[in-house]
């Protein structure tokens, strides 16, 4: 092989290597503009949703609110429910990221219980649409017409909120604080439905300054009920 033929044949290797950096380039970047734009969607219909409501607001406008055409909003969701369900499904996500390591502390149960319970309850007076989505979606989740993934993720990540509550008691009933003979699974549930309870009682009705100061005093009320009625079962 002459010396112009090497020399062609690094060429061409160099040209093809150069080509399938730019490939790999260009698919990075639009992956990260798909992402982006999906992003921005959830973004808008998340602020949508919390002004007027799910029931109020219209494909129409999330695309307006993006910036982007009608038909890009279907790029990326199937139907309003959808992205109202990724919303639900981000936040929960979220609330268990922040929950996450409650359990690397060192504390009795009781304050553990107390204080996942008030992470939940800020959660929601921070954002009180998302308790909408949540309850609606638990309440009626056929109406949601969602993909079977989606509905999944969102029963698994809500799931896991509420193993919280049960890896709590298990550590309340192992180091002897709570009684032995307590039902974990029937108590994890009864503590996530009496949060729920409390705060779907105040968190759309009353004086909006006075919200969380009863919300708080319910729930800590309640909370000494509960926990002593685990210490006696």
């Amino acid at each position: 092989m002459t010396a112009g033929h090497i020399l062609t044949v690094i060429f061409l290797r160099g040209c093809i290597s150069t080509g399938k950096k730019v490939a790999v380039g260009l698919l990075e970047r639009r992956v990260k503009e798909k992402d982006s734009r999906k992003k921005l969607i959830l973004k808008s219909a998340r602020s949508l949703f919390f002004k007027k409501g799910f029931n109020q607001v219209t494909v129409d406008e999330i695309a307006k609110s993006s910036e982007l055409g009608k038909g890009s909003i279907y790029l990326y969701f199937e139907s309003k429910e959808e992205i109202y369900a990724q919303i639900l499904l981000n936040d929960i996500d979220n609330f268990n990221s922040q929950v996450a390591v409650l359990l690397d502390k060192k504390s009795s149960s009781t304050d553990f219980l107390t204080e996942f319970s008030y992470i939940y309850i800020d959660f929601f007076l921070n954002d009180g649409e998302l308790f909408r989505i949540l309850m609606t979606y638990m309440l009626q989740p056929a109406k949601m017409n969602l993909p079977e993934v989606l509905n999944a993720q969102i029963l698994n990540a809500n799931a896991r909120s509420i193993d919280v509550i049960g890896k709590i008691l298990q550590l309340g009933v192992d180091s002897k604080e709570f009684s032995a003979d307590m039902n974990i699974k029937q108590n994890q549930n009864a503590l996530w439905g009496l949060l729920n309870g409390i705060i779907s009682l105040y968190i759309f009705s009353g004086v909006q300054a006075k919200r969380k100061e009863r919300i708080y005093s319910s729930t800590k009320l309640a909370l000494e009920i509960f926990i002593r009625g685990l210490k006696k079962a």
